[in-house]
């Protein structure tokens, strides 16, 4: 299979490391993107890493995308970084239902290897002061950290770029059902291009939210939806070395370290999104709630400087699409707010899917039918 001509749609973290890594199996691969790199999901992300999950498949991915980060970082020559950090997560005196979760979910991270430790809150708040003490039980992550996600998207398109990949952004692309050229051509899928047909030997549809727009015109439906997130970004504090990054699942925000400040984020709303019609900037109530959370975490809220919004996009089962949707017809979506965390991985996936067969199963799109009705449920959820 090597030497095949590929398409990637979407220019975002996945998109962007797997035409990397497609390109340097000898692919001939375009990458297209209707806004620009990192315009989409990837530059509106958190940043937070870790490999802190207690199902088989995602522990592995996340173990893998934890080395690659740390790999890339340490060869150097682009404007990114990767920092190790613990990731937190805890709850509250008085929730016991989430309090008996996370209880309930460490020993089976530890049962695939993961680095995590069970801690009550004096412990906690001995390990990290500056964490306010009213918690019964936290559980630490201690292979985790964070990177600027629009930073490694531009980075990875340019070690693209620089791999022989054909990068066209402002492009907006649409996708015909693979169709047969003729009785002895093998069907192939299409992509319509600027008004012209162009054929692929296999094109990898990784447009985060216009992905089930761009296959379901295909006749290729994908239980997908949108959803829009929150988050902002605080001015500088001295907490900001002094705090790990954080999911408090009472109050269901999460937190990290940010250049100076602090990164805060909540605001999910549960509900499906039109991915070319919906609000990019933070609203007034989450930035209030960003108060309320920051002094819930560290009893200070340090001002907001910046906040926007971004759309996350759910499955029905809370696991991603990552596979052949239709023969060579590849989707890569659904992340559930994980994608970044998880895409120096996952795009490592869909180039050995692509040549190998080599594809997690448990995220194989053939397990729904593309027409499921379900609803929307957030990614880092604890003990509902």
């Amino acid at each position: 299979m090597d030497g095949r001509r590929v398409a990637v749609v979407g220019a975002g973290a996945v998109g962007a490391t797997a035409a990397h890594d497609l390109a340097t199996r000898g692919d001939e691969v375009w990458l297209f993107d209707a806004g620009t790199v990192a315009s989409g999901a990837s530059g509106r992300a958190a940043g937070v890493c870790y490999d802190a999950f207690a199902e088989d498949v995602d522990a592995v991915v996340a173990e893998r995308a934890l080395a690659r980060f740390r790999e890339l970082d340490a060869e150097g020559g682009f404007d990114w970084s990767f920092t190790d950090h613990p990731y937190v997560w805890l709850a509250r005196e008085g929730d016991g239902g989430r309090a008996e979760a996370i209880r309930e979910q460490v020993p089976r991270m530890r049962a695939h290897g993961r680095r995590v430790d069970l801690l009550d809150g004096d412990a906690l708040r001995a390990e990290f002061p500056a964490l306010r003490a009213d918690i019964e039980v936290a559980a630490v992550a201690r292979d985790a950290g964070y990177a600027d996600p629009g930073s490694y998207t531009r980075a990875m398109a340019d070690r693209a770029v620089d791999a022989g990949v054909r990068l066209r952004e402002g492009t907006p692309v649409a996708l015909a059902a693979p169709a047969n050229d003729g009785a002895e051509t093998a069907a192939t899928p299409r992509l319509r291009v600027g008004g012209e047909s162009r054929a692929f030997d296999t094109v990898v549809v990784a447009a985060g939210a216009h992905t089930a727009r761009l296959l379901g015109d295909a006749g290729l439906p994908v239980p997908v939806k949108p959803y829009r997130v929150q988050a902002a970004v605080t001015a500088a504090t001295p907490l900001a070395d002094r705090v790990p990054q954080l999911y408090d699942a009472t109050g269901g925000y999460y937190c990290r370290p940010r250049e100076d400040g602090l990164l805060v984020g909540d605001g999910t709303e549960p509900i499906e999104r039109d991915p070319d019609d919906w609000r990019e900037a933070a609203d007034g109530w989450f930035l209030d709630d960003c108060a309320d959370h920051l002094r819930d975490a560290v009893g200070t809220a340090p001002a907001v400087e910046r906040a926007w919004a971004g759309l996350c996009t759910a499955t029905p089962d809370g696991d991603p699409l990552l596979g052949e949707r239709a023969p060579d017809v590849v989707v890569a979506a659904g992340w559930q707010g994980h994608g970044f965390m998880r895409a120096p991985a996952l795009g490592e996936r869909i180039a050995r899917g692509i040549h190998d067969g080599d594809w997690c199963r448990p995220f194989d799109p053939a397990r729904f039918d593309g027409d499921e009705s379900f609803d929307i449920v957030e990614g880092m959820l604890v003990g509902e």
